[in-house]
C-alpha cells in the first residue's frame, strides 16, 4: 500500500445545455432538445500492422527491384508488427542507413469508385513508398509527421496488393533535427501506425476548429473549416452540415443543417469556412478536461457522402505582462518532460499500453505542463486532451548544431526542412485543447544571427497558421547578456537552466540570473524550460541523491520570482540516445530521470511528485475515532485554484489490512487558503491511515499517513 495509487479512470461528463436555438433555459444547464444526428458515413480505418523486414547496408534494394513486389526482397528478412523500429534490436542497434518493409492486403471491388489512401503516422526520417510496383511518393526528412500517399490509381481489385516502404535514418545535413546535432534516439523504421483510409471520391480530408471562449458573456464561438478533396472524375455540388456533441456522454448540443455549399471540380481541394455557432461549452482545464466533438457532413443533392469527426475543447490560454493565465485565471505551473522512445523494448515504437503507463506516471507527478522536442504520436496528445496536461509541441530544430558552418541566414535546405516540418506539425495538431504553445527550436544559440533569422521566419508562418497559441523556444543562452538572445522575439522566455550540472555555479546562480532575464524582458513571464541533474561525465557525482538535492533547491530559487510562471523539470526518464555515455546497444543512454528506462522509479520521483503539488501541506491530528485533516493550498509556484478536489481515505486494522475507506469534496481553495475537515471512521482498532487530496482526474495530489503509536 505504501505505492502510489493507479490512477482511476476519468469518469466521462454529465450533459451540458444548448440545442441549436440557444434559450435562457439552456444556457441554465437543462438537458437539451434531442437533435437528429449526421448520418455514419465515416471514414474506413484498416491497420496495417504484418510486415516483413530487412536492412539493406549496401544501398542496394531499389537497383535490385525490391520494390516491385512483396515477393521481391532478400532471403534474409524477419517478419515484424508496425510500429516498428529496427534500433531495439541488438544486432541492428547502431545501423544507420536503409531498411525494407514489405505487406499485402486485399482491395474487395467494392472498393472500386472510392478514394483509397495510405497513411504513415511517422516513418523516420525518410520513406519511399510503392503500390504493385507503382511509386507512390516520397516524405523526406520529416520523420515525426504524418502524411498520406493516394493509392487508388494503383490499385489491384479483388486480389493481393503488394506494399512496400523503403526507410532511411541516416544522419543528414540537410533536415532536422540535423547531422547528429541532437541527443535522442535516432530509431529507424515505420515507428508509428499506418492504415488504410477507405472514403468516397469525395472526402472531408482535415477540419481546423478554432472554438474562442468569451470569459465574461460565458459561451464560446466555434469557427469550424474544412479541408474537402474531389478524387473523382466528375464535378461536385457539395452541400455542408454539421453537429456538436459532447464526447463523454454523447448529448447532442447543436446542429447546423446549412453550413455551406461550394461546388468543386475535379481533382481540387478546397478550405471550407463553414457557418459559425456560439454555445456555452464547458471549459477545458488540465483539472476539468472538459471534451467536445464536431461532426461536419458533406452531401450532394441532399444524399450524404461522407462525415469526419473531430475532438477538441474551448480554453483560452494567455499571456499577460510577467503571467499565465488559464480561463481568465493567472496560474503557475510545473511539469516534467519525457523523453519518448527510452524502453529499450519499444524505443520509438511505442504501444498504446506504455505511452499511458509513463504519462499516468507524469500525472502523478502532478505534472500539468510539459514540452517535448520533436512532434510526437498523436496517442500522446488524446491522453493529456482527456487527462489534462498543457503541452509545448516543437519543431526538432535542437543543438548549435543545427546552423553550424552558416552565416547570415540558414540554408534553403534547412529553411524549407523546418517550415515543412512547422506546416505538418500545426496541420495535424493543431486542434488539441492541450497544446497551448508551439516550440521552434531548442538551444541553437539565440545571440546568432542565423538563429534569429530561423526564428523569425519560423514565428512569422507559424502566426500565420495559427494566430491563437503561443510562439516560444528553449534557450540555453541566456546566462550573459540576455537582452541579445533571439529569446525576445517571442510571446514568452524559455530558459534551460543547468547550474551545478552543465555549467558551475548555485541556486543563487539561478537567482541572479533570473532577475537578468527580467530585467532583459520585464513584460514577459519566464518558463524554466528545462532543469535537472544529468550525470553524464564521470565527475557527476552524487547519483540521485544529488538529483532530488538540486530539484528541491532550483524549485526554491525560481518559486521566490513571481514572473516566473513555469518550471519543467529534465526528466522524467532516463533516455535512450545515439550520443549516451552509458549502457551498450539499445540500453545506450543518458541518466537524467526520476525513473530508468523500464519506468522504475528513483527516489527522487517521490521528491519530485511533491514539490510539483499544488498542496502545500496535508496535516493529520488525532481524535477518539477520527482525524483532523488540515489542507494548506500552496502560495507560490505551482499554484493555481483547487476546484473539484476531494478528500479520500483509506483505514487499515486488522492484521494491517485495509478495513474501512471514505471520502468528501474540499472547499474550492484559492491561492494559499487553507481548509480543515474532520475524517471519521468506525474501524475500533485502526493502525494508519492514508489520507489523499484528489485531483478531479482522479490523480492523488498529496499523500499523508496517521501511524497509531
Amino acid at each position: 500500500m505504501d505505492k502510489q495509487p493507479r490512477r482511476r479512470f476519468l469518469k466521462q461528463l454529465g450533459t451540458a445545455g444548448a440545442a441549436v436555438a440557444l434559450t435562457s433555459t439552456a444556457l441554465q444547464g437543462t438537458q437539451p432538445n434531442p437533435v437528429e444526428p449526421c448520418s455514419n458515413l465515416a471514414t474506413a480505418v484498416i491497420p496495417l500492422e504484418s510486415w516483413s523486414f530487412a536492412i539493406d547496408p549496401k544501398g542496394e534494394g531499389e537497383s535490385q527491384g525490391w520494390f516491385k513486389s512483396a515477393k521481391d526482397r532478400p532471403y534474409t528478412r524477419s517478419e515484424v508488427t508496425v510500429p516498428h523500429t529496427w534500433q531495439v534490436s541488438a544486432k541492428n542497434a547502431e545501423y544507420m542507413g536503409v531498411g525494407w518493409y514489405w505487406t499485402e492486403f486485399d482491395a474487395p471491388s467494392h472498393w472500386a469508385g472510392q478514394c483509397v489512401r495510405i497513411e504513415f503516422e511517422a516513418v523516420f526520417h525518410t520513406a519511399k513508398v510503392w503500390l504493385n510496383g507503382h511509386l507512390l511518393g516520397e516524405h523526406r526528412g520529416r520523420g515525426y509527421t504524418a502524411f498520406t500517399f493516394d493509392a487508388t490509381p494503383a490499385l489491384r481489385f479483388d486480389q493481393r496488393n503488394s506494399l512496400v516502404v523503403k526507410v532511411e535514418n541516416s544522419f543528414n545535413g540537410d533536415m532536422l533535427p540535423r547531422n547528429q546535432s541532437y541527443d535522442w534516439a535516432q530509431d529507424g523504421g515505420i515507428t508509428r501506425p499506418a492504415s488504410l483510409l477507405v472514403t468516397p471520391s469525395t472526402y472531408i480530408d482535415r477540419l481546423w476548429i478554432d472554438a474562442a471562449p468569451d470569459l465574461d458573456a460565458g459561451h464560446t464561438s466555434l469557427n469550424i473549416r474544412a479541408t474537402v478533396r474531389n478524387a473523382g472524375d466528375r464535378a461536385q455540388t457539395l452541400a455542408f452540415a454539421y453537429q456538436i456533441h459532447e464526447e463523454g456522454s454523447g448529448t447532442a448540443l447543436a446542429r447546423v443543417q446549412k453550413a455551406a455549399e461550394i461546388h468543386l471540380e475535379p481533382g481540387a481541394a478546397h478550405d471550407v469556412k463553414l457557418t459559425s455557432i456560439d454555445l456555452p461549452l464547458k471549459l477545458w482545464h488540465f483539472d476539468h478536461p472538459h471534451l467536445y466533438q464536431a461532426t461536419v457532413e458533406i452531401s450532394q443533392g441532399g444524399k450524404p457522402v461522407h462525415s469526419f469527426t473531430q475532438t477538441f475543447g474551448s480554453r483560452k490560454f494567455e499571456v499577460k505582462d510577467t503571467g499565465f493565465y488559464l480561463n481568465g485565471e493567472r496560474v503557475w505551473l510545473m511539469g516534467v518532460e519525457r523523453m519518448a522512445g527510452s524502453n529499450p523494448q519499444y524505443g520509438m515504437a511505442e504501444p498504446a499500453a506504455w505511452i499511458t503507463h509513463d504519462h499516468e506516471d507524469m500525472k502523478e507527478l502532478n505534472c500539468v505542463f510539459t514540452r517535448v522536442h520533436w512532434q510526437q504520436d498523436k496517442r500522446v496528445l488524446d491522453y493529456c486532451d482527456r487527462h489534462g496536461i498543457l503541452f509545448q509541441e516543437e519543431v526538432p530544430s535542437w543543438g548549435r548544431g543545427t546552423f553550424e558552418g552558416m552565416t547570415n541566414e540558414p540554408t534553403p535546405e534547412i529553411m524549407q526542412n523546418g517550415l515543412e516540418q512547422l506546416r505538418e506539425m500545426i496541420a495535424r495538431d493543431g486542434n488539441h485543447p492541450c497544446i497551448v504553445s508551439w516550440g521552434l527550436c531548442n538551444e541553437v544559440d539565440g545571440h546568432n544571427p542565423v538563429s534569429r533569422v530561423f526564428i523569425q521566419r519560423m514565428a512569422e508562418v507559424a502566426r500565420q497558421l495559427d494566430p491563437h497559441r503561443l510562439l516560444t523556444y528553449a534557450s540555453n543562452s541566456l546566462q550573459h547578456t540576455p537582452g541579445e538572445d533571439a529569446a525576445g522575439l517571442l510571446d514568452f522566455i524559455e530558459w534551460n537552466e543547468y547550474y551545478e550540472s552543465w555549467y558551475p555555479g548555485s541556486p543563487d546562480s539561478v537567482r541572479r540570473n533570473l532577475q537578468l532575464i527580467h530585467e532583459a524582458f520585464p513584460n514577459k513571464p519566464v518558463v524554466i524550460s528545462e532543469y535537472g541533474y544529468c550525470e553524464c561525465k564521470p565527475d557527476r557525482l552524487g547519483g540521485d541523491a544529488r538529483r532530488t538535492e538540486i530539484m528541491r533547491a532550483h524549485t526554491q530559487a525560481c518559486r521566490e520570482s513571481d514572473f516566473v510562471a513555469g518550471t519543467i523539470f529534465f526528466d522524467y526518464n532516463d533516455y535512450r540516445t545515439h550520443i549516451g555515455d552509458k549502457g551498450i546497444g539499445p540500453l545506450k543512454q543518458r541518466v537524467h530521470g526520476v525513473v530508468d528506462l523500464f519506468g522504475n522509479r528513483k527516489p527522487s520521483f517521490e521528491a519530485l511528485r511533491q514539490e510539483s503539488s499544488p498542496v502545500e501541506s496535508l496535516n493529520l491530528t488525532a481524535a477518539e475515532g477520527s482525524l483532523s485533516a488540515t489542507v494548506t493550498a500552496r502560495k507560490a509556484l505551482p499554484t493555481y485554484t483547487l476546484e473539484g478536489y476531494t478528500l479520500r481515505w483509506i483505514v487499515f486494522g486488522f492484521d494491517d489490512l485495509p478495513m474501512e475507506q471514505g471520502s468528501m469534496a474540499l472547499p474550492k481553495l484559492l491561492r494559499g487558503e487553507q481548509a480543515t475537515l474532520r475524517i471519521e471512521f468506525q474501524e475500533k482498532h485502526p493502525t494508519r491511515v492514508r489520507v489523499d487530496v484528489m485531483r478531479p482526474t482522479g490523480f492523488s495530489a498529496v499523500t499523508a499517513w496517521w501511524k497509531n503509536a
